[in-house]
């Protein structure tokens, strides 16, 4: 598993990565000092995990991950834990404080790398390559159960470690993560708008300027979904002549 360290002070960085060198499934890609930095390095990089301080100079933890339109697993590791509800509404697996116990790591270090194994049960079923328009998925959510055209769905959402999935007049949960479902969908047909929704395009009925240089879109359906001004550049690209 590939993780970045994020954090403005050295020792703290340092220390740190000290202690992860137990944990053989994690390699160290790369340190950061910044929010700016870690952007650069996490583009270049895709990782798989972040551990993230939040009180840094200009940017906290919580403005990195805004910007951030695909976001890996986060550990939160700071000095002040007034911020831990915050921490875990932004789907974060654990929030870790400084000095950092070697005890406490590892109960995160089982749910970072529990994470990783049903991560690898989800997506090592029989590989049926990329999906197209007219493959068929089946879903199952509590009782009930569908079997439909992928180009019937219109959009996905995250919530947590969960997708919801929107078609007709239903919107069931499935255990899944955006990230591993991005993977498998034809990129001609879906569209990875932000942090939170994947859309149809064929289900896109007009679109709109947005706030700092983004886009909205809005389904046939009537609902609106906001492109980030970071994928509205590949957007226009990408529905461009």
């Amino acid at each position: 598993m590939r993780a970045i360290i994020i954090d403005d002070e050295r020792l703290a960085r340092k220390e740190l990565k000290s202690l992860l060198k137990d944990y053989h499934e994690i390699e160290i890609v790369d340190e950061c000092a910044s929010p700016e930095e870690a952007l650069k390095s996490i583009e270049k990089h895709n990782p798989d995990l972040l551990f993230l301080d939040i009180q840094m100079p200009e940017k906290t933890g919580f403005d990195l991950l805004q910007e951030l339109d695909k976001s890996p697993k986060v550990v939160f590791v700071t000095a002040f834990d007034e911020y831990a509800v915050k921490a875990f509404e932004v789907n974060a697996l654990d929030y870790l404080m400084k000095p950092v116990d070697p005890e406490r790591l590892k109960e995160t270090m089982v749910k970072v790398l529990s994470e990783d194994i049903e991560d690898e049960e989800l997506y090592d079923l029989p590989d049926r390559g990329i999906l197209s328009s007219n493959d068929q998925i089946f879903i199952k959510d509590g009782e009930k159960c569908w079997f439909i055209h992928l180009k019937d769905v219109r959009m996905f959402e995250s919530e947590g470690n969960y997708v919801r999935i929107y078609f007709e007049t239903f919107k069931p949960l499935v255990l899944k993560s955006l990230n591993g479902l991005e993977e498998r969908l034809d990129q001609k047909l879906f569209f990875r708008a932000n942090r939170k929704y994947i859309i149809n395009l064929k289900w896109v009925s007009h679109i709109e300027n947005w706030f700092n240089g983004g886009l909205q879109v809005v389904l046939k359906d009537g609902e609106k979904v906001e492109i980030s001004r970071r994928q509205a550049v590949k957007f226009k690209a990408l529905m461009s002549l």
